[in-house]
């Protein structure tokens, strides 16, 4: 059953806690298809389900903070063995060189990384675990968890609220039209790049050429 489907099913109430629960433990640190839970409930919302889009977005904010702060807690008392035992279990999300990546993006940006990391479906998984393997002080890691869990869950539902069922055809669209312009960026080059190859190819033959009449 496709996940609108799904929450189409349930009470209003069931689908505010449902999607502060996934936002919550994808957080945390365990691999959950949070943004497309919050993009399919923000759709139902538009669609005079009962769904309420600000008790929404509040319960997403407040899944999302809430859940990098138990993440960041479990980090801090869990350090590298932790990491390494996230890698065992989960090894396609918290593979040595995806931890190396995140890491190297704490390191490089600090708060902005937690906060930019909510909108990056890796770094929204690691951004807790690692702030608190890191031992990151904890007030800059709340600032920015706040700030980035308002901005993300209140933003994305406000985005998709407004925009409604159009922007899933949008999106769909889209895909499309991508592919069709990546094809054409890709046509070009190739004739821009046979068009310069043929040019260059007398020029080569002329430098080629000089050398021997030189000798005559």
């Amino acid at each position: 059953m496709h996940v609108q489907e799904w929450l189409d099913s349930v009470p209003a109430a069931a689908v505010y806690a449902v999607v502060a629960l996934v936002i919550g433990f994808e957080s945390l640190g365990i691999p959950l298809p949070g943004e497309i839970i919050l993009v399919s409930a923000a759709l139902m919302s538009s669609q005079h389900t009962g769904v309420n889009p600000v008790v929404l977005g509040a319960c997403a904010t407040a899944g999302a903070v809430i859940g990098d702060s138990i993440g960041y807690a479990i980090g801090r008392k869990g350090g590298r063995p932790l990491l390494a035992w996230l890698g065992r279990k989960f090894p396609r999300h918290f593979s040595a060189g995806h931890v190396a990546t995140a890491e190297r993006s704490f390191e490089k940006w600090g708060m902005w990384a937690v906060f930019f990391g909510r909108f990056v479906a890796l770094l929204r998984i690691f951004a807790g675990p690692l702030a608190g393997v890191l031992h990151m002080p904890y007030w800059k890691f709340l600032i920015a968890n706040v700030l980035g869990g308002i901005c993300w869950a209140g933003g994305t539902t406000a985005v998709i609220y407004y925009v409604g069922i159009v922007a899933e055809d949008w999106l769909k669209r889209f895909s499309y039209v991508g592919l069709g312009v990546a094809v054409l960026i890709g046509l070009g080059s190739m004739l821009i790049l046979k068009r310069k190859a043929k040019k260059a190819q007398p020029e080569r033959l002329e430098a080629e050429a000089e050398p021997v009449n030189a000798g005559e």
